[in-house]
């Protein structure tokens, strides 16, 4: 899953990245709000986190356009205002949640659990496809005889989004998208090398289920009989 952290308060933003991280999200931070529109428009994120006061574009004039657009993506809003009218005025600007600063890191993330999970970014923990089943409580591949493989957080966060497309080919632009993030410098050799990672680890566990290369396209986890 990924997230895009839209905040000016660079110490706050180096913290919660540092969170979201130890949770398994990948995370884009920017600064200001001009920025924070041109990532939000590339409908990569699955949750918005969103500071309602940013230089440039304020957070609350980003979340109107982003809604404007039919953009429908899950918003946190984060403010140092704690007043009623604050929180309708931002909820009703097309916030799903609000939250005051400061605020205890705990109730971010299971507010932010809630807010994917409304939108069907998160399933149950334990999920199947063919004879491989991945754990995400604690980031492990197993089969069927209850054997299992740890996996690092790159190699989670990949099989994870062929769990959530079993059987469809995902092109290789679209990994580094969600896991390396839309200005990273990674490479399509950088998803091939953690193919083959995943790959071997499936062996490990003597699965039938396999990772297919769809040859200058991407991959996709197909069951095999």
């Amino acid at each position: 899953m990924r997230l895009l952290l839209v905040e000016d308060d660079v110490r706050l933003s180096q913290a919660l990245v540092e969170i979201f991280q130890k949770n398994r999200y990948g995370v884009d931070t920017v600064y200001d709000g001009n920025e924070g529109l041109k990532y939000a428009q590339s409908g990569i994120y699955d949750a918005i986190i969103l500071n309602d006061m940013l230089p440039g574009t304020d957070g609350l004039s980003l979340l109107k356009t982003l809604r404007d657009e039919k953009n429908m993506v899950p918003v946190m809003l984060l403010s140092e205002k704690d007043g009623v009218a604050d929180i309708v005025r931002g909820l009703d600007s097309g916030a799903d949640d609000y939250m005051s600063k400061p605020f205890n890191t705990d109730e971010l993330l299971a507010r932010l659990r809630a807010l994917t999970r409304r939108k069907g970014a998160i399933r149950e923990e334990c999920v199947t496809c063919g004879d491989v089943i991945l754990n995400k409580n604690n980031c492990e591949l197993q089969n069927a005889a209850g054997e299992a493989v740890k996996l690092s957080l790159k190699e989670f966060q990949i099989i994870d989004l062929f769990f959530e497309q079993p059987r469809q080919i995902i092109k290789k632009e679209r990994f580094i998208e969600k896991i390396w993030g839309g200005d990273s410098d990674a490479e399509y050799n950088n998803v091939e090398v953690y193919i083959s990672f995943i790959r071997k680890k499936m062996e490990q566990l003597n699965v039938k289920t396999t990772i297919r290369t769809a040859r200058g396209i991407g991959y996709s986890l197909e069951e095999c009989v």
